[in-house]
């Protein structure tokens, strides 16, 4: 898989699919890229689709620093203008989300819709803080593994945690989260904990943008989707049933079809 150069780091990218148009997708803290494997797959007929990997993160190269938003911001810009795709849809989940938030309002050039899943605009709750910092120390001192299990109901709901055909996905993911470097996660962990809030710039956002949370998401509660929808002028908001904090796994088809029938309204 390719990697570039970009912004002071080596990202880690994927580059399917052709058409006049391209999405790319910024995932969410503790995953790749790879997390959008079935909507790459859904549209890649129609669309270039591009998935990219968080400095720190999947395939990217760990760095000492810049695992605030306003530098992954930057990241996923100068991705865009190396590629030579923008303007792009541009879709990211929770951290994922926190970035495209700051594109659309700061780089509007390189955007022609944005795509919010499971997100806020808001920081961190205080209440989360201790929590996060706790499992990130064990984490980082003694493995991803030992977090794993605290970790994934609140990446995923309750429905995805608990139905027996399921069993192989959960592991693939608990896999995928445990395999993430230790170093580059806790720095990239700490980067969201502290992510200064933008609700009150998100009336600047003035690209056609479709919110999406899932109706089982214990991170960014749905309420936290509706506040963003009230700020954003002409926000357009989908709730999946079913789904959690990782709805692009957990409904793969809900959220592919809210997708398809947001980017046919465009045209």
């Amino acid at each position: 898989m390719p990697h570039i150069q970009v912004n002071g780091t080596n990202m880690h990218y994927t580059d399917t699919g052709q058409g006049a148009e391209t999405l790319v997708f910024s995932h969410g803290l503790l995953w790749s890229g790879e997390m959008f494997e079935a909507q790459v797959a859904a549209f890649r007929d129609r669309y270039r689709c591009i998935t990219f990997d968080h400095r720190g993160q999947g395939q990217s190269e760990v760095t000492a620093d810049g695992y605030d938003m306003d530098t992954l911001t930057e990241d996923a810009a100068a991705l865009i203008e190396a590629l030579d795709v923008g303007p792009c849809h541009f879709a990211g989940l929770s951290m994922g989300g926190f970035v495209g938030m700051r594109l659309a309002i700061r780089r509007p050039d390189l955007l022609k819709s944005l795509m919010l899943l499971e997100t806020s605009a808001d920081p961190e709750p205080q209440e989360n803080h201790g929590k996060y910092k706790s499992l990130n120390f064990v984490a980082r001192w003694i493995g991803l593994w030992a977090v794993a299990e605290k970790v994934m109901p609140i990446m995923f709901g309750q429905t995805f945690l608990t139905d027996p055909a399921r069993t192989k996905q959960r592991a693939r993911w608990k896999k995928a989260m445990i395999g993430n470097h230790r170093i580059g996660i806790t720095r990239a962990v700490m980067g969201v904990v502290n992510r200064q809030p933008i609700y009150d710039q998100l009336d600047q956002i003035n690209k056609p943008t479709l919110i999406v949370v899932g109706d089982e998401d214990v991170a960014t509660v749905p309420a936290k989707s509706e506040r963003m929808k009230a700020a954003i002028p002409g926000a357009h908001m989908v709730m999946i049933p079913r789904a959690g904090h990782s709805s692009t796994i957990e409904e793969p088809e809900a959220v592919n079809a809210a997708i398809e029938t947001f980017l046919a309204a465009l045209d």
